[in-house]
Protein backbone atom coordinates (compact mmCIF):
# COMPACT_ATOMS: atom_id res chain seq x y z
CA UNK A 1 0.00 0.00 0.00
CA UNK A 2 1.68 3.12 -1.17
CA UNK A 3 1.93 6.26 0.97
CA UNK A 4 -0.79 8.99 0.07
CA UNK A 5 -0.52 11.77 2.65
CA UNK A 6 2.37 13.31 4.18
CA UNK A 7 1.95 15.42 7.85
CA UNK A 8 3.79 17.11 9.81
CA UNK A 9 4.47 18.87 13.46
CA UNK A 10 6.28 22.05 13.52
CA UNK A 11 8.15 22.72 16.00
CA UNK A 12 11.56 21.43 15.68
CA UNK A 13 10.31 19.56 12.94
CA UNK A 14 10.03 22.17 10.07
CA UNK A 15 11.15 25.08 11.83
CA UNK A 16 13.82 25.14 14.40
CA UNK A 17 11.20 27.04 17.04
CA UNK A 18 11.91 24.67 20.03
CA UNK A 19 14.74 26.89 22.18
CA UNK A 20 12.37 29.74 20.62
CA UNK A 21 9.43 28.75 22.69
CA UNK A 22 11.93 27.42 25.88
CA UNK A 23 12.97 30.92 26.06
CA UNK A 24 8.98 32.32 25.87
CA UNK A 25 8.28 30.21 28.32
CA UNK A 26 10.82 30.80 30.57
CA UNK A 27 10.02 34.48 30.29
CA UNK A 28 6.88 33.59 31.54
CA UNK A 29 7.81 32.26 34.95
CA UNK A 30 10.68 34.70 35.61
CA UNK A 31 8.70 36.94 37.34
CA UNK A 32 8.05 33.75 39.82
CA UNK A 33 11.75 33.61 40.63
CA UNK A 34 14.17 30.91 39.35
CA UNK A 35 13.20 27.79 40.78
CA UNK A 36 9.27 28.38 39.45
CA UNK A 37 11.42 29.17 35.88
CA UNK A 38 13.42 26.28 36.21
CA UNK A 39 10.69 23.97 37.13
CA UNK A 40 8.47 25.36 34.37
CA UNK A 41 10.68 24.91 31.66
CA UNK A 42 11.99 21.58 32.85
CA UNK A 43 7.91 20.67 32.37
CA UNK A 44 7.63 22.29 28.85
CA UNK A 45 10.91 20.61 27.80
CA UNK A 46 9.64 17.00 28.62
CA UNK A 47 6.05 17.41 27.29
CA UNK A 48 6.67 18.25 24.11
CA UNK A 49 3.31 19.13 21.76
CA UNK A 50 0.90 19.30 24.76
CA UNK A 51 -1.25 22.68 24.63
CA UNK A 52 0.46 25.98 25.84
CA UNK A 53 -2.71 26.20 27.98
CA UNK A 54 -2.13 22.99 29.77
CA UNK A 55 1.29 24.01 30.51
CA UNK A 56 -0.41 27.27 32.08
CA UNK A 57 -2.79 25.38 34.31
CA UNK A 58 0.04 22.58 35.45
CA UNK A 59 2.46 25.73 36.35
CA UNK A 60 -0.32 27.32 38.68
CA UNK A 61 -1.55 24.62 40.30
CA UNK A 62 1.84 23.08 41.20
CA UNK A 63 3.98 25.85 41.40
CA UNK A 64 1.43 28.58 42.24
CA UNK A 65 -1.10 26.21 44.40
CA UNK A 66 -4.39 27.10 42.81
CA UNK A 67 -6.70 26.53 39.91
CA UNK A 68 -5.69 28.80 37.25
CA UNK A 69 -9.02 31.18 36.46
CA UNK A 70 -9.85 31.45 32.14
CA UNK A 71 -8.58 35.25 32.44
CA UNK A 72 -5.04 34.20 33.86
CA UNK A 73 -5.21 31.77 31.20
CA UNK A 74 -5.71 34.21 28.25
CA UNK A 75 -3.82 36.58 29.64
CA UNK A 76 -0.83 33.80 30.26
CA UNK A 77 -1.97 33.49 26.52
CA UNK A 78 -1.40 36.35 24.82
CA UNK A 79 2.01 37.34 26.89
CA UNK A 80 3.22 33.82 25.79
CA UNK A 81 2.47 34.81 22.08
CA UNK A 82 3.91 37.78 22.16
CA UNK A 83 7.49 36.59 23.59
CA UNK A 84 6.85 33.77 20.98
CA UNK A 85 6.86 36.84 18.10
CA UNK A 86 10.19 38.10 19.33
CA UNK A 87 12.02 35.03 20.05
CA UNK A 88 10.55 33.42 16.78
CA UNK A 89 12.05 36.18 14.19
CA UNK A 90 15.03 34.78 13.42
CA UNK A 91 14.75 30.83 13.96
CA UNK A 92 15.71 29.03 11.06
CA UNK A 93 14.05 26.32 9.25
CA UNK A 94 15.06 22.61 10.07
CA UNK A 95 17.89 21.01 7.68
CA UNK A 96 16.03 19.41 4.61
CA UNK A 97 12.19 21.01 5.18
CA UNK A 98 11.89 23.13 2.37
CA UNK A 99 13.59 20.41 0.29
CA UNK A 100 11.32 18.12 0.81
CA UNK A 101 8.33 19.80 1.12
CA UNK A 102 9.19 21.60 -2.84
CA UNK A 103 9.61 18.23 -3.85
CA UNK A 104 6.68 16.47 -2.58
CA UNK A 105 4.44 19.49 -2.91
CA UNK A 106 1.60 18.20 -5.55
CA UNK A 107 2.85 14.43 -5.32
CA UNK A 108 1.35 14.15 -1.87
CA UNK A 109 -1.36 16.17 0.28
CA UNK A 110 0.81 17.89 3.05
CA UNK A 111 -0.37 18.82 6.19
CA UNK A 112 0.67 20.06 9.23
CA UNK A 113 -0.72 18.51 12.97
CA UNK A 114 0.58 20.96 15.90
CA UNK A 115 0.23 21.59 19.31
CA UNK A 116 0.41 25.06 18.47
CA UNK A 117 -3.16 27.17 18.10
CA UNK A 118 -4.12 27.19 14.79
CA UNK A 119 -4.08 30.61 13.54
CA UNK A 120 -0.48 31.42 15.28
CA UNK A 121 0.69 28.60 13.37
CA UNK A 122 -0.60 29.59 10.08
CA UNK A 123 0.82 32.73 11.09
CA UNK A 124 4.49 31.61 11.54
CA UNK A 125 4.53 28.99 8.35
CA UNK A 126 3.37 32.50 6.33
CA UNK A 127 6.01 34.53 7.53
CA UNK A 128 8.60 31.93 6.81
CA UNK A 129 7.08 31.22 3.11
CA UNK A 130 6.11 27.82 3.95
CA UNK A 131 2.58 27.69 4.47
CA UNK A 132 1.92 27.86 1.16
CA UNK A 133 3.20 24.37 0.57
CA UNK A 134 0.35 23.09 2.65
CA UNK A 135 -3.11 21.44 1.41
CA UNK A 136 -4.02 22.22 5.22
CA UNK A 137 -2.91 23.67 8.17
CA UNK A 138 -4.14 22.33 11.58
CA UNK A 139 -3.86 23.17 15.26
CA UNK A 140 -4.75 23.22 18.84
CA UNK A 141 -7.23 22.44 20.08
CA UNK A 142 -8.27 19.37 20.46
CA UNK A 143 -4.93 17.43 20.80
CA UNK A 144 -2.93 16.04 18.26
CA UNK A 145 -3.93 12.33 18.12
CA UNK A 146 -7.51 13.65 17.43
CA UNK A 147 -6.09 16.42 14.88
CA UNK A 148 -4.42 13.45 12.53
CA UNK A 149 -7.81 11.70 13.02
CA UNK A 150 -9.37 14.88 11.27
CA UNK A 151 -6.30 14.73 8.61
CA UNK A 152 -6.85 11.37 7.53
CA UNK A 153 -10.30 11.56 7.21
CA UNK A 154 -10.28 15.00 5.40
CA UNK A 155 -7.51 13.63 3.06
CA UNK A 156 -9.75 10.54 2.33
CA UNK A 157 -7.07 8.47 2.94
CA UNK A 158 -6.23 4.99 5.05
CA UNK A 159 -4.14 5.74 8.14
CA UNK A 160 -1.53 3.09 7.06
CA UNK A 161 -1.60 5.41 3.73
CA UNK A 162 -0.22 8.32 6.30
CA UNK A 163 2.78 8.85 7.62
CA UNK A 164 3.24 11.27 10.77
CA UNK A 165 6.48 13.05 10.96
CA UNK A 166 7.31 14.33 14.42
CA UNK A 167 10.00 14.92 16.96
CA UNK A 168 8.02 14.52 20.24
CA UNK A 169 6.78 11.21 22.20
CA UNK A 170 3.15 13.30 21.41
CA UNK A 171 3.81 12.74 18.31
CA UNK A 172 4.39 9.37 18.03
CA UNK A 173 1.96 8.76 20.34
CA UNK A 174 -0.60 10.88 17.99
CA UNK A 175 0.33 8.65 15.03
CA UNK A 176 -0.01 5.06 17.65
CA UNK A 177 -3.59 6.14 18.57
CA UNK A 178 -4.94 7.48 14.51
CA UNK A 179 -3.23 4.08 13.44
CA UNK A 180 -0.45 6.22 11.01
CA UNK A 181 2.85 5.20 9.78
CA UNK A 182 5.84 7.53 11.54
CA UNK A 183 8.86 9.08 11.11
CA UNK A 184 11.06 10.50 14.34
CA UNK A 185 13.33 13.67 13.54
CA UNK A 186 15.46 14.67 16.44
CA UNK A 187 17.60 13.50 19.41
CA UNK A 188 14.52 12.87 21.76
CA UNK A 189 13.73 10.10 19.13
CA UNK A 190 16.35 8.24 18.71
CA UNK A 191 16.75 4.93 18.70
CA UNK A 192 12.75 3.50 18.54
CA UNK A 193 11.50 1.00 16.00
CA UNK A 194 10.65 3.20 13.48
CA UNK A 195 12.40 5.21 11.11
CA UNK A 196 14.58 8.15 12.52
CA UNK A 197 16.83 11.34 11.31
CA UNK A 198 18.17 14.04 13.32
CA UNK A 199 16.79 16.29 10.35
CA UNK A 200 14.86 16.07 7.10
CA UNK A 201 17.35 15.33 4.65
CA UNK A 202 16.76 12.05 4.89
CA UNK A 203 13.45 11.99 4.59
CA UNK A 204 12.71 12.07 0.87
CA UNK A 205 15.10 9.30 0.30
CA UNK A 206 12.76 7.50 2.41
CA UNK A 207 9.53 8.36 1.07
CA UNK A 208 10.96 7.36 -2.31
CA UNK A 209 11.51 3.82 -1.28
CA UNK A 210 8.24 3.65 0.41
CA UNK A 211 6.66 5.04 -2.78
CA UNK A 212 8.54 1.72 -4.54
CA UNK A 213 7.26 -0.77 -2.42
Amino acid sequence: MSLRCLVFDCDGVLLDSVPAKTQAFARLARPYGPKAEERFVAFHQSHGGVSRYEKFAWFFREILGREITPQESQDFGNQFKTFCREELANCREINGAREVLSFWHGRLPLYVCSGAPEAEQREVLTEHDLARYFDGIFGSPPEKAALLQKIVAQAQVAPKQTLMVGDATTDLEAAQHAGTLFYGVGSLLRGGDYPWSMDLTELSAYLSRLQAA
